[in-house]
């Protein structure tokens, strides 16, 4: 093998391992992304969601105080209607309670739609006692639409 040769073939494998390398990072990058929110702590969680509405056209959001907030860690306004929104930052799927503290905190705070905003998915329980209470269930699929607009 002539000196050239080895030289290419030595730049080809140098090109297939940075390729390897890169798609192995990419891969480590969108594994990583989405379960960062399901590391945060409530209140940090809270914040993040009401950022995330922010930037999706919610305007005066505001993150209410930490323990005593009446069943809404958010409020907020989108096109003229009013929102109350319980955060619920979980390890497993949100059940009935979140449901009853949101629709709470609709009617505490006088707003017209009550929301549940989570980083999991909802029980069956809970989306039949939303129906009823006429509440709103926001689940990681809805952050995950926010996040990518």
């Amino acid at each position: 093998m002539s000196d050239h040769a080895a030289l290419l073939a030595s730049i080809a494998v140098l090109i297939v391992i940075v390729f390897i390398l890169t798609l192995m990072l990419i891969r480590r990058r969108r594994t990583y992304a989405e379960p960062l929110i399901d590391e945060m702590e409530g209140h940090d969680f809270e914040f993040y969601c009401a950022e995330l509405m922010r930037d999706n056209g919610f305007h005066r959001v505001e993150v209410t105080r930490g323990s005593g907030d009446f069943g809404a860690d958010i409020l907020a306004v989108r096109d003229g209607v009013t929102y109350a929104v319980q955060c619920k930052c979980y390890n497993a799927p949100v059940g009935v309670h979140a449901v009853q503290e949101a629709a709470a905190g609709r009617d505490y705070y006088d707003r017209m739609v009550g929301a549940v905003l989570t980083n999991q998915y909802f029980t069956a329980p809970a989306r039949d006692a939303a129906r009823k209470l006429k509440i709103l269930l926001w689940d990681r699929d809805q952050i995950s639409r926010w996040e990518r607009e």
